[in-house]
């Protein structure tokens, strides 16, 4: 009961903090046989999440033991039937504890379910993969080797954030295809070869690697980012893709710079320069790559404004409401996340989401108090129910407001300096073909 309503108020918390949420790939995930996930772990607690609310299967984590002294965070990682794992980099942890946790790890397999680990062993803000650790591989192959779990399968589910940090940005969890464990011949202390581990750790990583971006340094990610939000909004219009295909298309570019790095470099970063200029010149005329496609009409763009401007009269008042009483827990929410993080991208979002956890409903609680102490019970019971919803719409009115001022701004850019309007078409045009002809000839082409 207590596990099924944490899930149920973090699976809320995810999809008011994310805008967009996607989930590909469930076919892959065994619905009966005992499954060891792998994740990646680019943002903290905020993975493990994920997989808790998305999986199709009732998840067991493998969590560090700090984790499990930690005031709220300790409750929530024992509520969820989590795992610890005492680590050499953790001060003071006994690492001869870890035997226990493979046994019991082992024993909840055994009976059918599922674990959930991150073989990278800690959070990070690298471009890409690390190099992972051996624990997966080692309960997996000692499982299946004793006899105690007959068809075990390793799922590895890849994360992919659009932005991972900022609030009401987007989302991808990507399960691969399952690995299958085949039994080894055990070492006479029970515990499996070393050859047999590592040979199942590479397949992980391999496995891995196929369902995130893994690009080998910061630079190479943004040159590949950019390239594809160029290429994206002059294919498709300005219409989003999924995300898993916008995941696709960056791992193409990630293989294709890595092989146009060496084969090509002087034109790789002519094509760099050109994609920054242009960027640059979008900056100065206030739109974004996906914005800039001309008007259907002029006339149908004023209708979508004056339909949107209705409705923000009708919600303009609730709107206002939810601004004003979330305001404050929302900034300190921010300042919270900049003071703890440290600087480390990996665990704003993390500490942004359990802050809204503790400090939203505190303030529904305090204006309820309010209402009860000025007006009495009824006002404090619709105070409950209304100030949430209230908070929802103010979201909603602010994201459809910046939409509507992109509209107003493309429209205005189109209408006032019409040529530099398409020689920005027509650059993003050439960018597009420049990308499509240095990867016809790189040699993924043939793939």
């Amino acid at each position: 009961m207590i596990r099924r309503l944490i899930v149920s108020l973090v699976r809320l918390a995810l999809r008011i903090y994310f805008q967009r949420i996607e989930v590909t790939g469930l076919e892959h995930v065994p619905l009966e046989t005992p499954v060891i996930f792998v994740l990646n772990h680019p943002n903290a607690l905020v993975d493990p999440v994920f997989l808790l609310c998305l999986a199709p299967r009732r998840v067991s984590f493998l969590a560090k033991a700090p984790l499990f002294h930690m005031p709220f965070i300790s409750y929530l990682v024992k509520s969820l039937d989590s795992l610890p794992v005492y680590r050499r980099q953790d001060e003071g942890q006994d690492v001869t504890k870890n035997e226990e946790t493979f046994v019991a790890a082992r024993k909840l397999l055994a009976k059918g379910g599922t674990i959930g680990i991150c073989p990278e062993g800690v959070s990070h803000d690298e471009p890409g993969l690390r190099p992972i650790k051996t624990g997966a591989s080692r309960i997996a192959l000692a499982a299946i080797s004793t006899g105690e779990v007959k068809d075990l399968k390793i799922v590895p589910a890849g994360l992919y954030y659009t932005s991972k940090t900022r609030f009401r940005s987007s989302a991808l969890l990507y399960f691969g295809n399952p690995i299958s464990v085949a039994p080894v011949q055990l070492e006479p202390d029970g515990s499996p070869p070393r050859d047999a581990v590592r040979q199942l750790s590479k397949e992980i990583e391999q496995a891995l690697r196929a369902v995130i971006l893994d690009a080998r340094h910061e630079e190479a990610l943004q040159t590949i980012a950019r390239a594809e939000r160029i290429f994206s909004a002059e294919a498709r219009g300005g219409d989003k893709d999924s995300l898993a295909d916008e995941l696709r298309l960056q791992q193409r570019f990630v293989k294709a710079y890595s092989i146009l790095e060496g084969l090509q470099p002087e034109r790789l970063r002519r094509l760099e320069q050109r994609m920054i200029r242009f960027e640059e010149e979008l900056n100065q005329a206030g739109v974004d790559a996906e914005e800039l496609s001309p008007p259907s009409s002029t006339w149908s763009v004023f209708r979508s404004i004056i339909k949107r401007s209705l409705l923000f009269l009708l919600v303009l008042g609730p709107a206002l409401v939810g601004t004003v009483a979330h305001y404050p827990a929302y900034r300190l929410g921010g300042y919270l996340a900049t003071k703890f993080s440290r600087a480390a991208e990996d665990i704003i979002s993390t500490i942004k989401i359990i802050s809204a956890m503790l400090l939203f409903p505190l303030t529904w609680l305090i204006l309820a108090f309010v209402g009860y102490l000025l007006f009495g019970w009824w006002v404090a019971f619709a105070a409950l129910l209304v100030i949430p919803v209230c908070g929802y719409l103010a979201i909603i009115f602010f994201e459809e407001l910046d939409k509507s001022v992109a509209g107003i701004r493309v429209l205005t850019f189109f209408l006032v300096r019409r040529r530099f309007f398409v020689r920005l078409l027509a650059e993003r045009k050439a960018i597009r073909n420049e990308i499509v002809s240095l990867g016809k000839e790189s040699p993924i082409a043939s793939e």
